[in-house]
């Protein structure tokens, strides 16, 4: 009789997010992104290291260092223009009246009266 006195706590409760979950493609460009900077990076301080004790690795692992960090800083920017072509292709303002969604309920209109 006592326990079905007790309001019910929920275990889990969620709130609300300022900002949603990322697209697919951008997802996946950040997280390859991150990958390859940390690879970077890791690769940074072997070469560091091979340098200071006098390794025959430290040339190699630093020419490969440099051409890590290209792709690196190739994949971050590879992040942004993944962004900025979603939002151009999906529009920016997830709302009704917003320009992106109206232009592809006219396109959808489009290719309806071209099918009939």
């Amino acid at each position: 009789m006592e326990d079905e006195a007790r309001p019910v706590r929920q275990l889990w409760v969620e709130e609300k997010k300022g900002r949603g979950r990322m697209p697919d493609p951008v997802r996946t460009a950040a997280v390859r992104a991150v990958m390859l900077t940390s690879v970077t990076l890791i690769q940074a301080m072997v070469a560091f290291f091979c340098s200071v004790t006098g390794s025959w690795l430290a040339f190699p692992v630093t020419v490969t260092t440099v051409a890590s960090t290209v792709a690196a800083t190739w994949s971050v920017l590879d992040v942004w223009v993944t962004r900025q072509v979603w939002r151009q292709r999906n529009g920016v303002v997830s709302e009704p009246s917003s320009t992106a969604r109206a232009r592809r309920g006219e396109q959808s209109a489009e290719r309806l009266s071209e099918a009939a």
